[in-house]
């Protein structure tokens, strides 16, 4: 008989915060300040605030088992290039953004390749509810309640070949929808990409949600990637692409500052980031710093990925 050992991390369904409980803990949090958040000009909020619609997610034992980051602070401070490089350019230009109806091309080395709706792809009725802990690459941090799908089902479903050893994801870019396609920040569209055994780890999300609702526009949507070991790092969103491949894809950030962001770029405070070190974060809302954890503290079920690499090469 096999007998399951629950992990560190994890929490029975029981256990799990209601998700009444957090909406209202929310609401009364919701007034707090982002930190960073640029002011929002009326005219800008008007046309930002189209009607998320809620989801209905099952509960699942993925819960950090810390106080959720206000959601303020998760909708208004936000790394999304393609609406401008502030923390608050995203919060006041995403409105642009139409997440409805789309699409996703799969390619590559798949049996069931072709454009799907986003709704063929991913199981609206087998939504989760998951608390993950997250640590960005410039130091801060989060709880965030993601709602969405293991990437592993969306891949099984489109049946990864024998050759097929990556994952590539590609942003929507549509200069129409987003003004900071303008400017040569980075090499457009956005690609990221993972190896096929992280890609398929049970942590790792594609979200379709925040809160209880769907995913804001400046928040990815209408789905992005959440890597919890990996956040910040690997964080693609609004993805129009899916593709297998047998060969590591190049990847933006690659492209861009390979000193600086190596393929595999985990959340280990043993290895600092060419401008800053990993070894504390600040969560917001907080003031001070606490020690980062390696892997973000999910290394009960990543680590072993990771077996014989050297992290410090394999950044």
């Amino acid at each position: 008989m096999l007998i399951k050992h629950k992990k560190g991390w994890q929490e029975t369904e029981n256990s799990v915060t209601d998700e009444s409980v957090y909406i209202n803990r929310r609401t009364v949090m919701a007034g707090a300040a982002a930190l960073g958040a640029a002011a929002v000009v009326p005219s800008a909020l008007a046309q930002r605030d189209r009607v998320l619609a809620p989801l209905a997610a099952r509960p699942t034992g993925y819960n950090s088992n810390e106080s959720l980051t206000p959601e303020a602070a998760v909708t208004q401070y936000n790394n999304y290039y393609e609406f401008g490089t502030g923390k608050g350019d995203p919060f006041q230009n995403a409105w642009q953004l139409q997440p409805k109806p789309w699409s996703i091309v799969v390619d590559g080395l798949v049996d069931k390749a072709g454009t799907y709706a986003l709704e063929d792809l991913i199981d609206f009725n087998a939504l989760e509810d998951r608390i993950y802990r997250l640590r960005c690459v410039e130091a801060w941090s989060m709880v965030v309640p993601w709602i969405g799908v293991s990437l592993a089902s969306v891949l099984k479903k489109i049946e990864p070949q024998s050759g097929a050893k990556y994952v590539r994801f590609e942003t929507l870019a549509d200069r129409a929808q987003m003004p900071g396609l303008r400017w040569p920040v980075l090499d457009w569209p956005y690609t990221e990409g993972l190896r096929l055994d992280e890609a398929m780890n049970d942590l790792t999300l594609l979200a379709v949600g925040l809160y209880g609702k769907e995913i804001p526009n400046q928040n990815g949507a209408p789905v992005r990637l959440v890597v919890p070991w990996k956040y910040g790092f690997k964080s693609i969103k609004s993805i129009v692409r899916i593709t297998l491949t047998d060969t590591q894809p190049d990847t933006s950030w690659n492209i861009s500052a390979p000193r600086e962001y190596g393929f595999y770029s985990n959340v280990n405070p043993d290895v600092d980031h060419p401008r800053w070190s990993q070894k504390r974060e600040r969560r917001i809302g907080e003031f001070g710093r606490r020690e980062t954890l390696k892997f973000n503290g999910y290394g009960e079920m990543v680590a072993d990925l990771y077996a014989g690499m050297d992290l410090r090469a394999n950044y």
